[in-house]
């Protein structure tokens, strides 16, 4: 018989006394390996050694697995004690083939403090062989302090196997899909409708599930409990006064562990009652299919390769028109070009139109296969996609209806009519069962700036805009962060949407664009909600109010210098989980000023005005290697990236915020390794600094080992920039040619046209306002005056119109080197 993991954790009674008082923790951990065959360990022996506290405490110690349990165990209380002892077991069931990390907190209610968290420990269990014995010694002290005053944890571990039938799991190598059933439960209609009339209600738990507890209503008595199968789930069944309050924690008479019922045949149950008769519960648990709803995988998907094949049709025939090719392009030369957009509002939404229509000018915008966006460049590309055609018409039509948004009047975005139709639109959305935030009725403010009505597009319907090839396709930006406790700087992930997929980069995980906002869990669609308008997507995108004070701190004072201290902070976590391969966490105890600085991080790192989204993610597991995987590593940019009961799929929702508050650079898709780009035209809407952002990208892109030329400026350059420059890496093939687009007004003073001077009388419209402080093109601008409008289409169109040569450069020896590889190949 195969064998199955399980772990006992258990708390010794014994004292250990190395010359000074300590605290002695002991745990036995028995567990195996699932895939294939037995494998598995038993965590024996732990031991806590530390000084006492100046007074005594009551302390206690909590253990948490979450890859094995929902549920956070304790140890009782020992009271009043310098040297507490416990004589406790727990038991855990684990699956070796994922990343399992227990943690260990010590406890103590000192005389100003309660609950005071003295010791973290996370320790990796996969440094346990079955059968064997480690002895792991943590230091609790900076090296400096614990050689003069010493203190460290000491825990021993064994793991050995259980018997038991192998687990299926799916893994893309960094996240896994366990296998889940399904509990379904049926509520005797008679007696419910008798206990609802005494006011009373049925409560039904199952705690390894991704429902956790449901409560019988007036049009509710059957449920679903979706469970992780090898957890083994257990369904517990009390009948409660509905007046009882919340959290409130009473015995459950009926405990069902689900293991013990036929799989897949209708089981009836009595749960007795005080006043005599029995309630009736029909059980049926059945196994669940384990075909995923989410896409797990870093190469691109089906939809996107199909497109690709369509498009480098239209791009060969682009190219050979520019350059008179003589032979027609097989697929594998033809160079794949993309244009980058940063954001910058109304601001990034004008310019990108003025870019957009000089790039089609020079008949380079059908070489374009990749368009991607951030914050206000998002909005061009949302009006853009709503005509299947638009890359092959003239963009002037488009531009006219974009000119009336910008420059119409919208005091009427917070008449009172206008906030009863918000009200009402987002109370509709949470009965749908979408999570309520600030972020969507931001979307709602802001489609009435942009439209005189709303707009029903969806982005799954951009589609037909790219399914013959026809255009290029478009790719959303956006980042997922924490929510409190942590800055962005600390913690982000990039998220891309696209007409085919929403997903993140690090974890090769995607799901449609139609089924993002619905409900997931281990990789399956538990509940769809309708596509959202595109609206609400534009609301995450240009998500400018979901900032943490930390945030605005950073970006408001030395951004060098937190730039500096961000690369360190990785390069030092990179070190210390490779050199100790697990986290250990010294936490003294808490005073009045500990307190008080708890408070005030909690200020800094909120984040009053989030979003937020159900997560897709929820319930997945880390692969055991997951940390070797180089499509991880590529990405790997957080201080949270060896600690996997801290990632995202550990949450129940997604927080996404404009990626302006990291890097404003909607880049990081375009340096996917399957998409293979070529060429990257990069336009920059900044009005502070020209360079900021891209030298930003090209540094972290540096630091994560990502192929991305360096950006090296004169300083000629920085005092004067010109309207284009390009930057390469010949050392590297792998690294894209950027061709980048500062926002400057530089020769657009004296010229109308390349070639083209300007005469007195048109001096004037040469003059654009780019001054940060000054100019009426400010990020929180939403209305523009027509002459203002008019300067910065006719700017942006120039700075492209005159920068053909290098372009053309780019493109060629793009093509050139395509051929180079295609040849050797």
């Amino acid at each position: 018989m195969p064998c199955l993991p399980e772990i006992i954790v258990f708390v010794s009674d014994e004292q250990y006394w190395a010359g000074a008082d300590c605290l002695l923790l002991q745990f036995a951990v028995d567990d195996a390996l699932i895939r294939h065959g037995a494998d598995g360990g038993i965590l024996e022996f732990a031991t806590l050694v530390q000084k006492p506290t100046v007074f005594p405490c009551d302390c206690y110690v909590t253990l948490h697995l979450p890859s094995a349990s929902s549920e956070k165990f304790r140890t009782r209380t020992i009271r009043d004690s310098n040297k507490p002892v416990w004589n406790e077991t727990f038991y855990f069931r684990i699956q070796t083939q994922i990343k399992n990390i227990l943690q260990l907190e010590v406890h103590g209610d000192h005389l100003f403090s309660k609950n005071d968290v003295q010791v973290v420990v996370d320790f990796d269990l996969a440094k346990v062989q079955p059968g064997a014995t480690v002895l792991e010694i943590f230091s609790l002290k900076p090296e400096k302090e614990n050689s003069r005053n010493p203190e460290f944890l000491e825990v021993e571990f064994k793991l050995s196997a259980i018997a038991g039938p192998p687990e299926h799991l799916i893994s893309n190598g960094v996240l896994v899909a366990r296998e889940l059933s399904v509990l379904e439960v049926i509520v005797g209609k008679e007696v419910n409708e008798q206990l609802l009339k005494a006011k009373k209600t049925v409560v039904l738990t199952v705690q390894e599930s991704y429902e956790g507890t449901q409560k019988t209503t007036k049009d509710v008595d059957s449920f679903l409990f979706h469970c992780i199968k090898s957890w083994e789930p257990v369904l517990k069944v009390k009948i409660q006064s509905i007046s009882h309050e919340e959290g409130t924690d009473s015995a459950y008479p009926l405990v069902l562990p689900l293991k013990q019922f036929p799989l897949g045949k209708e089981v009836k149950v009595h749960l007795p009652q005080e006043e005599g008769g029995a309630l009736e519960l029909y059980l049926r648990v059945i196994d669940w299919s384990q075909n995923l709803d989410v896409r797990l995988g870093y190469e691109l998907c089906a939809a996107e390769q199909d497109f690709l094949h369509k498009r480098k049709q239209v791009v060969a025939d682009a190219f050979s028109r520019l350059f008179n090719l003589r032979r027609y392009l097989p697929e594998d030369e033809v160079p794949v070009v993309a244009v980058m957009a940063t954001g910058g509002g109304v601001r990034a939404m004008t310019a990108l139109y003025g870019h957009l229509i000089a790039l089609q000018k020079l008949n380079i915008l059908d070489c374009v296969s990749y368009i991607t966006s951030t914050s206000g460049s998002t909005w061009t590309l949302t009006n853009l996609y709503q005509d299947t055609n638009w890359s092959q018409k003239n963009l002037e039509e488009h531009i006219q209806a974009v000119k009336t948004q910008i420059l119409r009047n919208k005091k009427n975005v917070i008449s009172a009519e206008q906030l009863k139709y918000y009200y009402k639109e987002l109370v509709e959305r949470s009965k749908m069962g979408y999570l309520p935030s600030f972020t969507a009725l931001w979307a709602l403010v802001q489609e009435a700036l942009l439209h005189n009505e709303p707009n029903e597009s969806k982005l799954s319907e951009q589609r037909s805009a790219i399914n013959q090839g026809q255009n290029p396709l478009p790719i959303y930006t956006a980042m997922n962060v924490k929510d409190k406790n942590i800055s962005t700087f600390d913690f982000r992930e990039w998220m891309e949407f696209n007409p085919n997929e929403v997903g993140f980069l690090k974890y090769g995980a995607y799901v449609r664009a139609e089924d993002f906002d619905s409900k997931f869990f281990m990789g399956k669609q538990l509940k769809r909600l309708p596509e959202s308008r595109i609206c609400y997507l534009e609301g995450i995108w240009t998500n400018i109010f979901t900032p943490n004070l930390l945030d605005s701190l950073y970006w408001s004072s030395t951004p060098d210098e937190f730039w500096d201290r961000w690369l360190k902070d990785m390069s030092e976590s990179e070190r210390k989980y490779s050199e100790d391969g697990g986290i250990t966490v010294y936490k003294p105890p808490d005073t009045a000023t500990g307190k008080l600085c708890e408070i005030f991080n909690d200020i800094l790192t909120d984040r009053p005005l989030k979003g937020a989204t159900h997560n897709f993610l929820r319930s997945l597991a880390m692969y055991k290697d997951y940390m070797q995987q180089s499509n991880f590593i590529q990405w790997r940019d957080t201080v949270f990236d060896e600690s996997p009961n801290k990632l995202t799929p550990s949450s129940e929702s997604l927080c996404l915020i404009d990626v302006g508050y990291f890097i404003n650079c909607s880049g990081a898709p375009l340096l996917n390794p399957k998409r293979n780009v070529d060429v990257i035209i990069a336009l920059d809407y900044d009005l502070n600094e020209s360079f900021k952002q891209i030298k930003m990208f090209s540094d972290y892109c540096e630091v994560q080992g990502i192929p991305f030329p360096k950006v090296e400026l004169s300083e000629e350059d920085r005092k004067n920039p010109k309207e284009c420059y390009v930057f390469s890496d010949d050392s590297d093939p792998r690294a894209p040619i950027v061709v980048f687009f500062p926002l400057v007004d530089s020769s657009f003073k004296e010229y109308t046209a390349p070639g083209v001077k300007r005469t007195p009388s048109e001096m004037c419209r040469g003059e654009v306002n780019l001054n940060a402080n000054s100019s009426p093109y400010q990020t929180m601008h939403v209305t523009y005056s027509e002459e203002d409008l008019d300067k910065l289409l006719n700017l942006s169109t120039y700075n492209i119109l005159c920068s053909k040569d290098k372009i053309l450069q780019a493109l060629q020896y793009a093509l050139q080197k395509r051929q180079n590889i295609w040849a050797r190949g």
